[in-house]
């Protein structure tokens, strides 16, 4: 590419903060902050990482698992605190009269014990076994409303790490509900604060096909398993709509089509990213299922001449060892950029040759990575949103940047506000033009969701998945 025709892509950039037909924002300033704002943002990332949680010890009373440390054996350890509390007649009523409104959350009040707790409250009136009781029906709507209904094993390729636990954990809320007194006020704060899930939640009150109602509670579920705030800006792509969102502040900025794994092995998993950088003329590591198994390496070594127009450079070690390694240019299996964002699926964001593959219907058809139509002005659009302080700066980011992609060298362009990147999968969702639609379940994924809903209530939940990464890094075939 020419620096005069990078230049254009930042000029179509620029137009997108101007009010473009596509763009609903009117101004840059709109976009960035402050020089000297921080902007909070979700740090995502593979549930992994995470750190594994106890499991609730309880303690004899309210005073003692509420004190701050204690001794034990000599050594001062952290009081686990309490999962049970003290309820008067008023509080547990206003449980009670909570119970059926989950239904419209896509919940089923059945799960809550309404029945159970109502006659125990008649029988023998407050008291420790309506405390307990009532406690724990307290914390399975807590689970269930904040990190969502389905067990992990139900998640299928789920990796995304939910912070909403640890931001909001139960026992606060617990504590918080029965200080307060309102009880309906503090379950209702759990909500997923996205309008798509708003929406949903509108769906299922109007909704009368069975089948469309379960479909829709799997999904409002599945914003369950999402940060409850997605932060303030941040791309999202909905894997079966085939779809990238630029969204700030609420509102999606640009739009684009992508590509997406075929199913099977290389199906694109749910994962929840930091982008760090823009890689511009990336190079592309052929991996050793291409090299060695499908005898890439072989023909780079014996065709110099097509190794060379195909931008091909092999080293054999000592050992007889063939590594590829394909050079930056136009046809590179990742086109002309890629979004670095950190994983252990080795799952980004990036251009391709293959451009023509945007006008099909069905785009799941990569190796897992995640193709962009427009990746190129994608990847301006970060490098100026992720380095900017205000529209002063636009200018020259987009001069260093084309100089960049007209040198075509291999370059990290780092983001000194680095984005979240959410690749999701709702199968019910608001479309890009604001609709609610039904998406194809590419990957069959639906159905042990839509089972764990039926089923009884799973308690004692595990916080992370027990599936293994899957790393992808076969995204081009090789002829």
């Amino acid at each position: 590419m020419t620096i005069k025709r990078i230049l254009l892509c930042g000029a179509a950039v620029a137009g997108i903060f101007a009010g473009t037909a596509q763009a609903q924002t009117s101004a840059p300033e709109s976009i960035l902050p402050p020089s000297s704002e921080k902007v909070e943002q979700p740090i995502p990332g593979s549930n992994r990482d995470a750190p594994a949680t106890a499991a609730p010890k309880r303690a004899q009373n309210v005073d003692e698992a509420f004190g701050d440390m204690r001794v034990q054996s000599g050594e001062i350890v952290q009081e686990i605190p309490s999962l049970e509390g003290e309820w008067s007649l008023e509080q547990v009523e206003a449980l009670l009269a909570y119970i059926p409104g989950v239904a419209a959350e896509g919940l089923n009040p059945g799960d809550y014990r309404a029945d159970e707790l109502s006659a125990m409250l008649t029988r023998m009136g407050p008291g420790a076994d309506v405390n307990r009781l009532a406690s724990e029906t307290f914390v399975w709507l807590v689970e269930d409303l904040r990190d969502g209904r389905t067990p992990m094993e139900s998640r299928r390729q789920w990796f995304v790490v939910d912070p909403d636990a640890d931001r909001m954990p139960t026992w606060k809320l617990l504590e918080d509900a029965l200080t307060s007194g309102d009880i309906g006020g503090t379950l209702d704060s759990l909500n997923p604060v996205h309008p798509d899930y708003a929406e949903l939640r509108d769906a299922l009150a109007t909704e009368t096909d069975p089948e469309a109602i379960k479909l829709i509670r799997a999904n409002m579920d599945r914003w369950r398993w999402l940060p409850q705030e997605l932060g303030k800006q941040y791309l999202v792509t909905n894997v079966p709509e085939f779809m990238l969102r630029l969204t700030v502040n609420g509102k999606i900025i640009k739009s684009y089509r992508t590509v997406v794994g075929k199913p099977g092995r290389t199906a694109t998993p749910q994962l929840a990213e930091m982008v760090e950088a823009v890689i511009y003329n990336p190079t592309w590591t052929v991996p050793q299922s291409i090299v060695k198994g499908e005898g890439l390496g072989a023909k780079v070594l014996n065709n110099p001449g097509w190794a060379q127009s195909a931008g091909y450079k092999a080293t054999k070690g000592s050992n007889g060892w063939v590594t590829v390694v394909q050079q930056p240019g136009p046809q590179n299996a990742l086109g002309l950029m890629k979004l670095d964002m950190p994983n252990e699926h080795a799952i980004f964001l990036h251009d391709t040759p293959s451009r023509h593959l945007f006008a099909q219907d069905n785009r799941a058809l990569s190796h897992g990575c995640i193709r962009v139509q427009g990746a190129r002005e994608l990847a301006m659009t970060m490098s100026l949103l992720g380095n900017a302080s205000s529209k002063e700066d636009f200018p020259s980011i987009i001069q260093e940047v084309s100089e960049i992609t007209g040198g075509g060298e291999y370059t990290r362009y780092a983001m000194e506000k680095q984005w979240p990147v959410y690749i999701t999968y709702f199968t019910m969702a608001t479309d890009v033009d604001g609709e609610m639609k039904a998406f194809k379940d590419i990957y069959d994924r639906d159905a042990p969701v839509l089972a764990a809903l039926d089923a009884s209530r799973q308690s004692d939940r595990a916080r992370e998945t027990s599936e293994e990464a899957v790393e992808i890094i076969d995204d081009m075939q090789i002829s």
